[in-house]
């Protein structure tokens, strides 16, 4: 039997595959410290779970509207509002099973055969594939480290053909960290506005932010932003829920309307109870948030001292999310392959960069406690000593 040309053509995860070979060495009773994790090491705040019992113990557990309970799209209109500046009517809103699959709907929703999408690398690594299960074709930016790996409006511009159709910006970023400034995300919409391109803005990490750096919704820049942008959020991050599944987006009416019929044909609407759950994020106290941003920024001082620290390893400090990258280029290895040796040899999990686009970095997450972050980067600077 043959598969469809689309699957056949999917990239396999690194990052499984990294986490697959780290859980078998655990399986054998190694001690491997682990910095591949995309999620908070913290348990979602109780306020929130316990709305969600709630929920369940009233016997609210039927379908609901596939786009989204009306309090929650009601609510999430006023969170777009209150946080970032953005009038999106509920009726803009549709609620997901994930940001992940936000952003497979709003690409699937706009691109098609023959479009290109233009994805600034280092990128989240579900981006391309999700773009190739669209027909359409990602167009990879290569940024730098000297410019806080983010793309220019000149490399944007050069990126561009007749056939682009969107344009993806991660800010802040994964994997990056990288946080786009008010003045370069203008600069980046005037060169898309130019064009009709469509801006997918996945904000999923707006909450985690240091050094003063400000988040920005680019819907938020100008009416003209606004009708070019689908703008993308979450519960993961902020709350600590990665496995409840829950994600939203605001678009233009005409999108939010075409990719509310086409959830109804996939996954319908997303969990009820966990809905009831998101409700009580948005309308609860935001302290939750704080205090994990707090305790990330004190990880990120730390890692960041670290690698800073090794010869012949060097990293841009994030001003957002919960990652590192550390360039690992001078040491004369792929990243694959460092990942692999580091693995095998010091019993450290990292991800290779490769996944993200970029074969000169590994990844490094402190979404982890420092019990693990202070003898993993022992490990890391150790085996790094040996090359």
């Amino acid at each position: 039997m043959d598969l469809a040309t689309r699957v056949s053509e999917l990239t396999p995860s690194l990052t499984l595959a990294i986490d697959s070979k780290a859980k078998a060495l655990r399986a054998e009773g190694v001690d491997v410290y682990s910095f591949g994790a995309g999620e908070p090491d913290f348990d979602t705040p109780d306020h929130i779970k316990a709305a969600a019992i709630e929920a369940l113990n009233a016997g609210f557990t039927k379908y609901t509207p596939s786009s989204g309970t009306p309090e929650l799209r009601a609510a999430i209109s006023e969170k777009f509002k209150r946080d970032n500046g953005l009038d999106y009517k509920p009726s803009d809103i549709i609620v997901s099973n994930g940001a992940k699959q936000s952003c497979f709907n709003a690409i699937m929703a706009v691109c098609g055969e023959g479009d290109e999408v233009i994805i600034p690398a280092p990128y989240w690594l579900s981006y391309p594939d999700m773009v190739r299960l669209a027909g359409a074709e990602p167009v990879i930016v290569q940024t730098t480290q000297e410019n806080d790996w983010k793309m220019t409006p000149q490399q944007f511009e050069e990126a561009m053909s007749p056939r682009t159709k969107m344009v993806i910006i991660n800010s802040p970023g994964n994997p990056t960290g990288s946080v786009y400034t008010k003045e370069e995300l203008r600069a980046l919409v005037e060169v898309a506005a130019d064009e009709e391109i469509t801006i997918l803005s996945d904000e999923i990490y707006e909450s985690l932010t240091y050094d003063g750096a400000e988040h920005v919704s680019v819907a938020s820049l100008t009416p003209e932003a606004r009708d070019l942008t689908i703008t993308v959020n979450g519960f993961s991050k902020a709350y600590a829920m990665t496995g409840w599944r829950l994600g939203y987006l605001g678009a233009p009416e005409k999108i939010a309307k075409a990719i509310d019929s086409m959830q109804s044909h996939s996954t319908s609407g997303p969990c009820s109870f966990a809905q009831k759950g998101g409700l009580a994020a948005l309308t609860g106290s935001q302290q939750c948030v704080a205090d994990m941003r707090e305790e990330f920024n004190i990880r990120r001082e730390y890692m960041f001292e670290r690698l800073s620290a090794i010869h012949n390893v060097t990293a841009v400090k994030p001003k957002g999310a919960f990652y590192m990258l550390a360039n690992i280029s001078k040491l004369g290895m792929t990243s694959t392959n460092f990942a692999d040796r580091l693995l095998s040899k010091a019993s450290v999990a990292v991800v290779p960069g490769i996944a993200f686009g970029d074969d000169r970095v590994v990844r490094l997450s402190y979404a982890t406690g420092l019990d693990v972050i202070k003898p993993g980067l022992d490990r890391f600077e150790d085996f790094c000593k040996t090359l």
